[in-house]
């Protein structure tokens, strides 16, 4: 579904990205995972066109690297943004509708609002709450909701479990496992290496903005180069 090749991106003179390839196919999730400043975010930045970048990047069959990113948007592919990125001055249900601008029938956005409600019910009880007021976990809540509500192909995340308590990164993930088993393509970045590895398929390691291993997620779990960088053992 989607292809990445040689995929550049340069901020002056700091080279963030250094020609890196990879794929994602139909149905599976990925995750990308790295330190900080391994050009993890840059990367799905570039993707979603948030970033110039140099390269190839085709999504289901279609060029896509010289489009604009609302046109990203209609195409398929949704981000939730490190940090979460929701309009605070906003409600829980204005938000929502936000996700669906790219959309006009009303019956099923309305139908979809009622879905993340499920995926949600936090987001239920608040509705008519601004979202600047909510609590990080349930600001991670909207955003994925949000995001959900374009009714993408593919979903970009980064950093799902940034800055929440270890029961919110439960509910989170459990989310997103749902989301996948549905059928949902999802590119994931994470932090947490072990919880990437676990919620994935096939797995990507970046170092200093290159590729430096990939395989599956199974087997990097196991990997003794994996384990003493980033799993802490």
């Amino acid at each position: 579904m989607l292809e990445v090749t040689g995929l550049h991106v340069a901020y002056g003179g700091i080279q963030a990205v250094r020609s890196i390839t990879f794929h994602v196919n139909e149905g599976e999730t990925v995750a990308l995972i790295g330190a900080n400043g391994a050009g993890k975010t840059t990367t799905l930045k570039a993707i979603s066109r948030m970033v110039g970048a140099t390269g190839d990047v085709h999504f289901c069959g279609e060029k896509i690297l010289g489009i604009s990113p609302h046109e990203i948007i209609r195409k398929g592919i949704a981000l939730v943004p490190e940090g979460r990125g929701v309009f605070p001055r906003l409600s829980v249900l204005e938000n929502l509708r936000m996700g669906a601008f790219v959309r006009d029938d009303k019956a099923a956005i309305a139908d979809d609002i009622e879905r993340m409600y499920a995926y949600f019910p936090r987001l239920k009880e608040r509705a008519d709450q601004l979202a600047g007021t909510l609590s990080g976990g349930e600001q991670q809540m909207l955003a994925i909701g949000r995001a959900l509500m374009s009714r993408p192909k593919m979903l970009l995340l980064d950093e799902p479990s940034m800055g929440l308590a270890p029961i919110m990164v439960q509910k989170i993930f459990e989310v997103v496992r749902n989301v996948a088993a549905a059928g949902m393509t999802i590119l994931l970045i994470e932090q947490n290496a072990k919880l990437a590895l676990e919620s994935s398929q096939r797995a990507y390691v970046l170092e200093s903005g290159e590729i430096t291993l990939n395989g599956d997620s199974a087997e990097l779990l196991h990997d003794p180069k994996v384990k003493a960088a980033y799993l802490g053992e």
